[in-house]
């Protein structure tokens, strides 16, 4: 067995009776990840409808359903480090039981939530289950997978996520066809009781002989830090107005809590964050491009359903089925990546990977109310090939920089930094759209009554709302309404754009090219050679 990067990890290799049925647990382990993947894929199907108002959906606002989905981005983000330090400490398959519970709790709370507050509230619980599911699945695999499997294991484990995208929107058609839109929350329940049962049985468990001390003072300056940046964004979108004097200051006051973050976490002796390890060009390179392929992905998931339903009007069944191209090809090529690694080395394979999503970004700033359908579809097909090109060689990259017995802490920060840069997408894009919707449907609102005019102007399922219900007098909005968000669409796909292009000159810059076979008795522990 070769030597794992970084220290000699201590303890026997991969017991007999686990290796048999190593295959048996990844299985489980992508149960897992489908359901905390699931949720926001369905959620996105979901959210015109929790949109509309009661009893259809809750009514709510474009910047609650930000909210919405970043209360479980934010809760998930900010204890992952504690999630992976107490996975390590405490046993995976503990916390990861523990976890499961906890998500499907907060599941079903979610579905019977009778507000859009009720609902950011319940999503958070949701986040907090999710922390500990994530890192352990990763952690987990790297405990029963050898070193020379674990590339293949992560290819397949990274296209469980392809399927629970392609699955999600589906699902949450299907289920918003016949039933109300809490149920695209309760679903996620009989999943988690079948994943508590199999994990229980079938997986082993595993923990750091040497682990981390947990660190209060960090985790609450991160998620202090993270919820204020991501309010002042949100809030700015929402006025219309990043100069405001309370948005700049919120902003503000988030980005000074990060930097004393990271201060705290340099000079700590239990940091949540072990800051030596961005030291290596490779592993902070590798974060970096997963951060930023999020930050522009999740940000256009967010308004493509908003095109695909209020502009285009397909139903939320409809819009789950147009997403199916995304979901395959990730399904299809992230368990292949390898192959064009092995070929092309990582810098050229990534590299590549994230100039084809630049370019399918850029392609939604051409789409208009009647371009043809199938020229969006394989837009997401190129878009799911770039990103299955990118997750897999960054997550292999990632693990395997540290040490298996670290394995908890290295899928926390790989993770925490999926989340955050899907969470800042969602609230910098969203806010981008928001902002450019309301500058150019203001001057058509000046007929609404004073009361409703800046709701109006929040979003177009807002201007949509009013208009339905101003009956004839209204339908002279809802031209104005979908050229003003295709122009705002327009906007912000460029700035997606612009973003990954930045993850492609990152990943040029600081990742390595082919890598080298070691040579006979040299330690094969890192899966690049440190010259690079």
């Amino acid at each position: 067995m070769t030597t794992p990067a970084g220290p000699p990890a201590p303890g026997p290799r991969i017991s007999e009776a686990v290796h048999r049925r190593r295959w048996v647990i990844l299985g489980v382990l992508m149960l897992s990840l489908l359901i905390v993947v699931l949720d926001n894929s369905i959620l996105n199907v979901a959210i015109k409808t929790i949109s509309t108002p009661a009893p259809t959906g809750l009514g709510a606002t474009q910047s609650e359903l930000e909210w919405a989905i970043n209360a479980y981005t934010l809760v998930f983000a900010g204890l992952l480090f504690t999630a992976g330090i107490l996975g390590d400490r405490l046993g995976r398959k503990k916390v990861l039981l523990g976890g499961l519970a906890v998500f499907g709790l907060g599941s079903a709370l979610a579905a019977f939530a009778g507000s859009p507050v009720e609902l950011i509230l319940f999503r958070a619980v949701m986040g907090l289950g999710a922390a500990f599911v994530m890192p352990a699945t990763l952690a987990v695999l790297m405990n029963v997978f050898e070193r020379e499997e674990q590339p293949k294991a992560i290819g397949i484990w990274a296209g469980g996520v392809g399927l629970a995208i392609a699955i999600g929107p589906i699902t949450g058609g299907i289920l918003l066809d016949h039933f109300w839109w809490g149920s695209v929350f309760l679903i996620n329940v009989p999943i988690v009781v079948v994943a508590l049962v199999l994990m229980t049985v079938l997986v082993p468990d595993s923990r750091d002989p040497k682990p981390g001390r947990i660190d209060p003072v960090g985790v609450l300056l991160s998620v202090a830090g993270l919820v204020l940046l991501v309010y002042g964004i949100i809030k700015g979108g929402q006025l219309g107005d990043f100069a405001d004097p309370q948005v700049l200051a919120t902003i503000g006051a988030g980005l000074a809590v990060l930097v004393g973050f990271v201060l705290f976490e340099k000079h700590s002796h239990h940091p949540s964050v072990d800051v030596t390890y961005f030291r290596d060009k490779t592993f902070a390179g590798a974060m970096s491009v997963i951060a930023l392929v999020f930050f522009a992905l999740m940000g256009v998931t967010f308004f493509s359903v908003f095109y695909t339903q209020s502009v285009r009007g397909y139903s939320p069944l409809q819009t789950g089925l147009l997403m199916l191209p995304l979901a395959a090809a990730q399904l299809i090529f992230a368990p292949r990546a390898r192959l064009a690694v092995d070929r092309f080395g990582n810098r050229a394979t990534t590299t590549a990977a994230m100039l084809l999503i630049a370019a399918t970004l850029a392609a939604f700033a051409t789409f208009e109310a009647d371009s043809p359908i199938w020229v969006l579809e394989v837009v997401f097909f190129l878009m799911g090939t770039g990103m299955a090109h990118i997750m897999t060689p960054a997550s292999v990259v990632i693990m395997q920089a540290l040490p298996r017995e670290k394995a908890g802490s290295a899928s926390a920060l790989s993770n925490t930094f999926r989340q955050v840069g899907g969470a800042l997408g969602i609230a910098v894009l969203g806010s981008v759209l928001s902002a450019v919707y309301r500058s150019d449907i203001e001057d058509k609102l000046g007929a609404l009554p004073a009361d409703v005019r800046h709701t109006a102007g929040e979003s177009i399922e807002a201007t949509l709302g009013v208009a339905a219900k101003l009956g004839p007098r209204g339908e002279a909005l809802v031209g104005p309404a979908n050229d003003a968000f295709l122009h705002a669409m327009h906007i912000t796909a460029l700035c997606g754009a612009g973003v990954a292009v930045l993850g492609a000159l990152v990943v040029a810059l600081c990742l390595p090219g082919r890598p080298a076979a070691p040579q006979e008795g040299e330690d094969e522990a890192k899966l690049v050679p440190a010259d690079h």
